[in-house]
């Protein structure tokens, strides 16, 4: 009876080891489990500026590529809806392409610089004209110079092209070349891709667009003899340049910092460099 009682032992002993050891291994299990279920995942919501939007898809795609279960969704409705809905909090993160204004700030939201822009004055390619001063092209936007043959091109009425009320590169445009207002029969367009479109159609027009959308289908003028360049907007030789803000409203969650701080490093960075200015 001693040596079966002592088996007994031997088996209970032997059976709580083992039922300890599988407990520990389903405990680490759960944590590793648990690390995997904490990965970030979700959607970003940014709206808000068209000029910002095409960087802000970029920088998206990357992060979703280096974050496979996030995605990144952009769109492009102008500054002033971009700054609302961060106000309203129906977009994570804002995008704007003019500082806030005063009664924006009231908001005490969180700003970021992402990037510098230039703001390019654009006429037809098949246009002679090549250069302007600032005063001049507050004239043609005012309606003061109404004809091409004035500042040495052919003898055709010039049609100004411009953006629609609540966009960020109208705004920085108007403030920086101290316009009050464009002329009334100014044709207006929605969105750089509009103005651009417009631009290349019609041989007498003169317009404004980001940096970014500039291709061969139209012209870029040079403002007082600089051309609108990278290097030219980051010495500060070109002079119609503006911001690109990235908004956020109140505490950040995880996902949106992640995504701000990759947008602000150096990877992010190497990105807005392609086609903008850095801020580092």
């Amino acid at each position: 009876m001693k040596i079966a009682s002592f088996k007994r032992i031997v088996l209970i002993l032997s059976l709580v080891l083992i039922v300890s050891v599988v407990v520990a291994g389903c405990t680490k299990g759960s944590k590793e489990a648990k690390g995997t279920d904490s990965k970030l995942e979700g959607t970003i919501n940014i709206v808000g500026s068209t000029s910002v939007t095409p960087l802000a898809e970029d920088l998206g795609q990357e992060f979703s590529n280096k974050n496979p279960e996030i995605k990144v969704d952009v769109q492009g409705v102008g500054s002033t809806a971009g700054i609302k809905a961060t106000i309203d909090k129906t977009a994570d993160i804002g995008i704007s392409s003019r500082d806030l204004k005063d009664e924006e700030k009231e908001y005490k939201m969180n700003e970021y610089i992402i990037a510098y822009d230039g703001i390019v004055v654009a006429v037809h390619p098949e246009n002679s004209v090549e250069d302007l001063d600032m005063n001049t092209i507050n004239k043609i936007f005012t309606g003061e110079i109404k004809n091409w043959k004035e500042v040495g091109g052919e003898d055709e009425e010039i049609l100004v092209i411009s953006r629609e009320e609540g966009s960020g590169t109208r705004g920085a445009f108007e403030e920086i070349l101290e316009l009050d207002s464009v002329k009334e029969d100014a044709l207006i367009a929605e969105g750089n891709g509009a103005v651009k479109a417009n631009i290349a159609s019609k041989k007498n027009s003169i317009g404004y667009i980001s940096l970014s959308y500039l291709d061969d289908s139209i012209s870029g003028l040079k403002i007082d003899g600089v051309e609108g360049t990278s290097e030219n907007i980051k010495s500060g030789k070109y002079k119609i340049s503006r911001p690109f803000l990235m908004i956020t409203n109140g505490e950040e969650d995880p996902l949106v910092k992640e995504f701000l701080d990759f947008v602000l490093s150096k990877e992010g960075q190497k990105i807005v460099g392609k086609k903008q200015i850095t801020v580092k």
